[in-house]
C-alpha cells in the first residue's frame, strides 16, 4: 500500500468536509476549496478523520492514492494555515512596488514589468527586494510564484534574477579563453 496513501488527515477545528459522491469541499477559518476527485478513490470522513482508500493494486489506483490523499491535506492546510512563496530580486537596480493588488518590476528590461495574481492569491512587496505569493490553494500559489520567476529567471553566470527564498543558484565560471589558457607564448 502507499505509505502517503494510508496516513490519514486529522480534519481540525473549525474545518468541515463535505464529501458529495467525487467531489470534496474543505471549508475552514480562511475560505472554502472544491475540488473533484477520480470516482475510483474512496474517501470518507470518520471521527474527524478524512481517510481515502483504492479499490484494488492495480498501477493507475496506486498512483491515484498518494496523489488523491497529499491533494485533500493540502485543501485542509488550506483553509487553516495557508500557503506563502517568498521570491527575491537579486541585482543591482532590481526591485519591485506595489500597485494595489499588482506588483510592478524592475528587473532589468527596458521598461516595468506589471505581474496580476491569479484569484484567490494575494501578493505582497517586503523591503523593495522581496514579493509573497500567499493564499489558500497551493496549485495556484505555486503558479502564481513560478510566472513571476520566469520573468527573470537567475543567470548562472551574474546570479542576477528572480529567484525563490532560499534557492541556491548553481554558478558557472565564465570563459577563460582570454586567460592564457591553450595559447602559444608567440
Amino acid at each position: 500500500m502507499s505509505r502517503i496513501g494510508r496516513k490519514p488527515i486529522p480534519i481540525p477545528n473549525g474545518v468541515t468536509v463535505t464529501v458529495d459522491e467525487q467531489t470534496v469541499t474543505v471549508r475552514g477559518p480562511r475560505g472554502d476549496l472544491t475540488q473533484s476527485f477520480s470516482p475510483a478513490m474512496a474517501i470518507t470522513v470518520q471521527d474527524g478523520v478524512l481517510t481515502v482508500s483504492r479499490p484494488s493494486d492495480a498501477k493507475e489506483h496506486r498512483a491515484l492514492h498518494g496523489l488523491t490523499r497529499s491533494l485533500l491535506a493540502n485543501m485542509v492546510t488550506g483553509v487553516t494555515e495557508g500557503f506563502t512563496r517568498t521570491l527575491e530580486l537579486v541585482g543591482v537596480g532590481y526591485r519591485a512596488q506595489q500597485a494595489g493588488q499588482k506588483i510592478s518590476m524592475t528587473v532589468g528590461y527596458s521598461h516595468p514589468v506589471e505581474v496580476e495574481p491569479l484569484p484567490g492569491v494575494a501578493l505582497a512587496v517586503d523591503a523593495n527586494i522581496r514579493i509573497n505569493v500567499t493564499g489558500i490553494d497551493k496549485q495556484k500559489v505555486g503558479e502564481t510564484a513560478a510566472r513571476i520567476r520566469a520573468i527573470r529567471p537567475p543567470n548562472v553566470y551574474t546570479g542576477k534574477g528572480i529567484k525563490y527564498q532560499g534557492e541556491q543558484v548553481r554558478r558557472k565560471a565564465g570563459k577563460s579563453a582570454g586567460r592564457g589558457a591553450g595559447r602559444s607564448t608567440r
